[in-house]
């Protein structure tokens, strides 16, 4: 197993000498010579390549086993959703592929359905990355390549042919490279500062009508989406008075009283990774009830508990999602993790607060019987950009946006002109990209037909549901 060759990140020291912009954009450049641009275009799977349905058997031990049959019923469903369930697989390709060697935080999962919005502390509506389970320090070529191939494999569900996913996944390149350059030279914590209000006019970029339209109609539906919104939904008041969860399984399920005191006694925990106000804060709510709640594709399986808290009286309801934070996927292609990274949960959240340009002010972690956690809100303002609606104009503008947006989380945490510098100003990058996302939107369509296969010869087992719990 080849571990991948990057730089660590710098390490900490104020008084290191000043390296000027345009000189570390020169490096950036340089590093074409070992690593050039053209040669991130070629997909090819190697003689030896892991069977990708091991390598999801293999990611399905240390899940809760009932659920896997769910997991696997909802990655058949298509491509798109094989690529958002298979990270483990798609690290594995990537370790093999070329890297130019500047290390980033990264996502380790930034696909299309990662973005999205969510509010902010200030209660504003924001849009960028929003699932943060396999964040690393990594290669930056990786999480944009994961990024192309999604823009790829939803176009082709999308019904896009061949020249109109080309263009798409040019048009992520180049939002990425565009961003990339831009930010360059800005301050450091002008770059902190930068956020993305999908209800304001953006001087940077252009939406055209039917991307403006849906964008105000998904900012509408994240302005609803709050605790008090979610309520009605997944919980009775009982005769006595209290409040309880609704049993639709196998979404949302009771848990037993048990279980219930491990949450309780983990979110104590919890509380004290929070800053002291944020402590305080949290002080005033009490626990009402806790359910176990399956969400996404990748994640199924995983332990993920619902709580149901309440402050100043029952109008007053706080949801807080208590996850199981595994190993990331790319974890064995890189060096090993050290310090705060050892603990996924912890992991997790320094990635969320590193790459995105507001976070959830009750993230924090903590540990049930051995295993890694992490918390946050579950209903924060939180809405998403419907992909399968997307085409032509549309398409192209959302997959530029969430490449740009991507570019910005990078240089949050590491040098925008060492990226920018090997990008470039050409369309070598774009036309690079571009041909590697074809190559591995082919490859995501026959790795998920070997599922199906499989499936259908009853060597995996299948539990396909309609909800995928988001």
């Amino acid at each position: 197993m080849a571990i991948a060759k990057i730089e660590s990140l710098p390490n900490f020291d104020l008084g290191r000498e000043l390296v000027p912009w345009e000189k570390r954009r020169a490096e950036g450049k340089k590093l074409r010579r070992a690593t050039p641009r053209e040669s991130h275009a070629e997909w090819k799977p190697s003689k030896n390549r892991p069977d990708p349905l091991k390598l999801l058997m293999e990611s399905n031990k240390g899940r809760q086993a009932h659920l896997i049959p769910l997991r696997m019923g909802r990655m058949a469903a298509s491509p798109f959703a094989f690529l958002r369930g298979s990270a483990c697989v798609m690290a594995a390709d990537l370790s093999t592929t070329p890297i130019s060697g500047i290390p980033v935080v990264i996502d380790g999962d930034a696909h299309l359905n990662n973005f999205g919005m969510y509010g902010t502390p200030q209660r504003e509506v924001v849009f960028d990355i929003n699932d943060f389970d396999e964040a690393v320090i990594g290669p930056w070529e990786w999480d944009l390549k994961r990024l192309t191939a999604s823009v790829n494999v939803a176009g082709r569900q999308n019904g896009l042919n061949r020249r109109e996913r080309a263009a798409a996944v040019r048009q992520c390149v180049k939002g990425y490279c565009f961003n990339a350059r831009r930010l360059q030279d800005m301050g450091v914590l002008d770059v902190w500062y930068l956020h993305a209000y999908p209800g304001r006019d953006n001087p940077i970029v252009k939406a055209d009508p039917k991307s403006k339209a849906v964008f105000r109609k998904t900012l509408a539906k994240a302005m609803h989406t709050d605790n008090r919104a979610l309520m009605p939904k997944v919980a009775d008041r009982k005769s006595n008075g209290s409040w309880t969860f609704r049993d639709d399984p196998p979404v949302l399920t009771r848990v037993d009283k048990a279980t219930k005191r491990k949450v309780i006694d983990a979110l104590n925990r919890y509380a004290l990774t929070l800053p002291r106000e944020r402590r305080l804060m949290l002080g005033r709510y009490h626990v009402a009830d806790v359910a176990h709640r399956v969400v996404g594709v990748g994640s199924v399986g995983t332990r993920a508990y619902l709580v149901l808290l309440f402050g100043n009286g029952e109008a007053d309801p706080l949801f807080l999602q208590v996850k199981e934070a595994l190993p990331p996927a790319h974890a064995p292609f890189l060096p090993s993790a050290l310090g705060e990274f050892q603990h996924n949960g912890k992991r997790v959240i320094i990635g969320q607060r590193a790459l995105q340009a507001s976070s959830d002010p009750m993230l924090g972690y903590a540990d049930i019987d051995g295993r890694d956690f992490y918390v946050r809100q579950m209903k924060n303002l939180k809405a998403s950009i419907p992909v399968e609606w997307l085409t032509g104009a549309s398409f192209d503008f959302y997959a530029w946006v969430c490449g740009a947006i991507l570019a910005r989380a990078h240089a949050r945490t590491s040098d925008a002109a060492r990226i920018a510098g090997y990008c470039g100003n050409s369309s070598v990058l774009d036309e690079s990209l571009e041909q590697w996302a074809e190559a591995y939107g082919d490859q995501t369509e026959a790795d998920h037909g070997a599922l199906i296969a499989a499936i259908r010869r009853g060597e995996i087992k299948a539990d396909v549901q309609a909800n995928d719990g988001d």
